[in-house]
């Protein structure tokens, strides 16, 4: 067994940082824009005039640190090599995301919108894998430069954590297919040129089977915008998308006719792995400036880090950060090693136990600071909130616990989650 991190991944490690101190951080501290970031970034961010979404301002910033990226070679770390990338694999994403995330809030990185001058593309991954030729000859080129993607029309309003029942429908009209229905959640659908909606096409409400995936133009008529929905967590992008009597062509079928949750769970897998880093991450953030305050604070003339009310539940979060980074490493590797769907179980349990960490860490480190750490002059109340929304985006926890109970008890028999081949 060998614990180091590979030293490609150590090197591009440091290849990042120094990028992060040459281009990122003076584009952060110029024209003001460290206003995205202080106490004033909710409002900086959120056009409140236009339905509580990300203002133009805050969108071009970080337009600007992804060119950046693109051009230093840095943003297209998971892609082929054919593509700009270096061929990074699930464990270099995990380590990247939990480092970036471990350096707290910045240009270089914000969970917020999934932005981070490392690309977590995962509709290029997907596209690679699932599009047909005419669909890659369409869409590579312009998402390898993240100037072009699609949004993930999954979740309905009556229909969340159970996929496979969903009232969004597509009928087949000779060389076209008609949907009709309704998502929800729909993330990023105010930039993106197109939205993969999953769709029943045959089949019973609860089959894996019979739902297909299909990329639907924004623009295409009987596609609406119904509202965008306001969150815990502003600004928000996130929209309730109805569609009407839209008419598509056969060839925009991703994945293949009646295999679109095969797709879905591919994109939930790779996903949840990557979130788990960046929670971790977030997380030992929150503990280590919870102990350097507590260092240095002195009420009653004396450090708070003396007091063991303070440094035990400092001590259990640590320590829960380094079982877990353990645990998110070697699922990362071994998803590399024996593929995506190798250890769901496994999966499901960094997941949830690390979103659940980091906002337990967020919420301490809190406590240790007092008033300020309540405040937004402190970035634990921005931590919190965007991670709280982790415990149910892909997958609630509860979703998570069932998946591994399934594969501890036996009700799984099958290796991969449902609806893969």
């Amino acid at each position: 067994m060998n614990f180091e991190v590979p030293e490609d991944i150590q090197l591009f490690l440091g290849e990042i940082d120094q990028f992060i101190d040459d281009k990122i951080k003076p584009l952060e501290n110029s024209d003001d824009n460290i206003r995205f970031f202080d106490h004033r970034r909710e409002d900086a961010r959120t056009d409140w005039d236009r339905d509580g979404l990300p203002n133009e301002e805050w969108e071009a910033l970080l337009r600007k640190a992804k060119d950046l990226s693109i051009e230093a070679g840095i943003f297209n770390y998971p892609f082929p090599k054919e593509f700009g990338g270096r061929d990074g694999g699930n464990l270099g994403m995990a380590l990247i995301r939990e480092h970036l995330a471990a350096k707290g809030l910045g240009l270089h990185n914000d969970l917020q919108n999934e932005h981070s001058i490392v690309g977590n593309n995962i509709a290029l991954l997907l596209m690679l894998n699932y599009g047909t030729e005419e669909q890659k000859s369409e869409w590579l080129d312009g998402m390898a430069s993240a100037r072009q993607g699609f949004a993930f029309g999954i979740t309905e309003p009556e229909h969340g954590s159970d996929a496979t029942h969903m009232e969004t429908a597509a009928v087949r009209d000779g060389d076209d297919w008609i949907i009709n229905g309704e998502k929800t959640w729909n993330t990023g659908v105010h930039i993106a040129d197109a939205d993969m909606v999953m769709a029943r096409t045959s089949g019973q409400p609860g089959e894996a089977a019979g739902i297909t995936a299909f990329l639907v133009p924004m623009q295409a008529q009987g596609v609406k915008i119904e509202e965008y929905l306001w969150t815990f967590n502003m600004p928000s992008d996130h929209a309730r998308v109805s569609f009407t009597d839209v008419r598509v062509p056969h060839g925009s079928i991703f994945g293949g006719e009646g295999k679109g949750l095969m797709v879905i769970q591919h994109f939930f897998n790779e996903n949840r792995i990557r979130q788990a880093a960046s929670s971790l991450g977030a997380a030992q953030y929150c503990v280590n400036e919870a102990v350097q305050h507590a260092r240095q604070r002195k009420p009653f003339g004396k450090a708070l880090a003396t007091n063991q009310g303070i440094q035990f539940p400092l001590v259990e979060l640590n320590a829960r950060c380094e079982m877990l980074r353990a645990l998110i490493h070697k699922t990362a590797w071994l998803m590399d090693r024996d593929g995506a769907f190798s250890v769901s179980d496994k999966v499901s349990m960094c997941n949830y136990q690390a979103n659940r960490l980091c906002c337990e860490a967020a919420d301490f480190a809190m406590q240790v600071h007092g008033g300020m750490g309540y405040s937004r002059y402190k970035p634990f109340e921005h931590i919190y909130r965007h991670h709280r929304r982790y415990r149910i985006t892909e997958g609630a926890d509860e979703i998570q616990i069932r998946r591994a109970a399934g594969y501890l008890f036996g009700f799984m028999n099958q290796k991969k989650p449902k609806g893969v081949e």
